[in-house]
């Protein structure tokens, strides 16, 4: 079965002068186009290609990966405005519709939203949606405290910034737990930090709890390393000196240089701490 909106993993059957045609060894084919065959597929071969529809609603192969697949939320550009919605950039070809049905608010060419792509039931066409709550999880949240996951950066609010968290949940990175500059469209990992008895989820950067301080302690020592084994900075450094030095709290500062001189890694005097060469 081919599967739009996704990769497939399909064989190579015959070649034509149009393309190379794939099968999913059920009966179904799919054209790769000769713009899209490498000089080295020949048949026979199992190759993963993403599967959407062109321009005349005719399913097709790509070797080229889109910005989002199906199920996903990404941060898409706005390019052209028809009387049928707005075309996104996601990548490929043809572009991606977002109908005026499934936007949240009138969109604008040249700005940038968060899409969501899903498959229509009724017509079974690839459609992009910039209402983002219609698929966003708020009751069933399988998420656990310290898990890692991945996160896409939204927007930004007056208490932090919105994320969407493994393509299923909505959760928020508070101002005063950001400690490096970070935009919409992001993708990063990071960490849960607590699931609330409302639903609503708390994300930090960092590994939560002390297990953090590990990865931290590791970028004091390449600063070091960087800067001769010196560096200017102790626990009475101002909260902007070590912020701009090292993009963490000071908080958090303190934590990972009082562990790395337990480990005797480093020394600490009155002019700033030493990487230890003993």
């Amino acid at each position: 079965m081919l599967r739009l909106g996704e990769d497939n993993i399909l064989t190579v059957d015959r070649e034509t002068t149009v393309g190379m045609f794939l099968t999913d060894g059920e009966g179904n084919d799919v054209l790769l186009p000769n713009k899209y065959v490498d000089d080295d597929i020949k048949i026979g071969d199992e190759i993963t290609v993403f599967v959407y529809l062109d321009s005349n609603e005719r399913i097709i192969a790509t070797n080229i990966e889109p910005y989002l697949k199906l199920n996903q939320f990404a941060y898409l550009e706005a390019k052209q405005n028809t009387e049928f919605g707005m075309f996104m950039d996601w990548g490929l070809e043809k572009d991606l519709l977002v109908p005026f049905r499934e936007q949240g608010s009138d969109m604008e060419k040249g700005k940038w939203y968060v899409v969501y792509l899903y498959l229509d039931s009724e017509t079974n066409r690839l459609v992009g949606s910039t209402r983002t709550s219609r698929h966003i999880e708020t009751e069933n949240i399988e998420l656990e405290e310290g898990q890692k996951v991945e996160i896409l950066i939204t927007g930004k609010t007056d208490l932090g910034w919105n994320v969407i968290i493994n393509n299923l949940y909505r959760g928020l990175i508070y101002h005063n737990e950001i400690f490096k500059e970070i935009f919409p469209g992001d993708i990063t990992n990071a960490y849960v930090k607590k699931v609330r008895e409302d639903g609503k989820i708390d994300i930090s950067l960092q590994k939560v709890g002390y297990d953090g301080i590990e990865p931290l302690s590791v970028k004091i020592i390449n600063q070091l390393i960087k800067h001769s084994g010196f560096l200017p900075l102790t626990d009475k450094s101002s909260p902007q000196e070590i912020l701009l030095t090292f993009e963490m709290s000071k908080k958090t500062f303190k934590k990972a240089i009082g562990s790395l001189y337990k480990q005797k890694i480093i020394k600490i005097e009155e002019d700033g701490i030493y990487l230890n060469e003993e």
